[in-house]
């Protein structure tokens, strides 16, 4: 009788074992699959961004080593609003903003316009989508040569059509900003209008169907059925767009290198000089500190005024 009462007990005993070295093993697999993922998260990005956290709080040229490192406290943050080129910086930054309405107004209505009246989809779709998948060099050298003042094509239009005096675009520092601005806003399309394309597929046609019956016209249609439907995208895209108007670095670099007359200097393009140009490191993470509060600011905003336009 004792040998039946325990033999249950034993099997439970060695299925509890068998589950817990089963666990353990699936447990090792997953760490061991992750790890090299976490390792190199941690040293490529949670790593510098804690040192920037520091760095922002210290006087230190990098050359110099460890060991010249002066902590100033909120001494760089001080100075930061009182440094006229950074804040000529970030006003350019917040007019490069205009540029993300721009292109989602553009994709959107382009991608309207693809999805469902135009031959030839794929061809377009290949098309405006090529500007964006191309090489930033090759696209501010194509658009530099467009640009230029005297030879440029974009001028001798103009000329031809009587206008004497063209502006120097990228020369000219009441113009040079608006013509990255431009430039940004035509690489920019193809990617927004393809994501676009994909929220307008998604839309179920019955919808349509119904507004017809109702009579509804073209603008009813867009106002009450294809904006809302889009507005999940239309926030993804948004939220996306801003963020990378605040790393824009590469036409800058390229084009303008900042000016004229730092008509063109942004927030990222004046970390990047004051870093690797005149080696004030701990300057520079101060400005890193203020453009991510910059970006969690104004991401934060959008996911609270979010629930009042986003339909999901």
């Amino acid at each position: 009788m004792q040998d039946i009462q325990t033999a249950p007990k034993t099997s439970k005993t060695g299925l509890k074992q068998k589950n817990g070295s089963l666990q353990m093993k699936e447990t090792i697999a997953g760490i061991l699959f992750v790890g090299p993922m976490l390792i190199g998260v941690t040293v490529l990005t949670i790593i510098p961004i804690l040192a920037t956290f520091m760095l922002s709080l210290a006087d230190w040229n990098f050359i110099a080593g460890f060991k010249d490192i002066r902590w100033v406290g909120f001494d760089n943050f001080e100075r930061l609003f009182q440094d006229d080129a950074f804040l000529k910086s970030l006003k350019n930054n917040a007019y490069f903003l205009l540029t993300v309405p721009i292109y989602l107004a553009v994709s959107m209505f382009l991608a309207i316009i693809i999805d469902k009246q135009v031959y030839m989809k794929s061809y377009f779709k290949v098309a405006y989508f090529m500007p964006y998948i191309s090489s930033i060099v090759a696209v501010a050298i194509v658009w530099q040569v467009l640009f230029h003042p005297s030879a440029g094509p974009v001028n001798q239009l103009l000329l031809s059509l009587g206008i004497d005096n063209p502006p120097k675009w990228i020369a000219d520092p009441k113009y040079a900003l608006p013509s990255l601005m431009m430039i940004s806003v035509w690489v920019s399309i193809g990617f927004n209008m393809i994501v676009y394309i994909a929220g307008l597929q998604s839309i179920p046609r019955d919808l349509y169907e119904a507004a017809d019956i109702d009579g509804a016209n073209a603008w009813n249609k867009f106002k009450s059925i294809t904006f809302p439907q889009l507005s999940s995208t239309s926030f993804f895209l948004l939220v996306t767009g801003i963020i990378s108007t605040f790393k824009v670095f590469d036409l800058i670099a390229i084009l303008t290198k900042g000016g004229p007359i730092s008509s063109t200097s942004m927030i990222v393009w004046y970390l990047y000089d004051t870093a690797f140009v005149n080696l004030k490191i701990g300057y520079a993470s101060s400005m890193a500190v203020v453009l991510f509060a910059c970006v969690m600011l104004i991401t934060l905003l959008q996911w609270i005024g979010q629930k009042k336009w986003v339909n999901y």
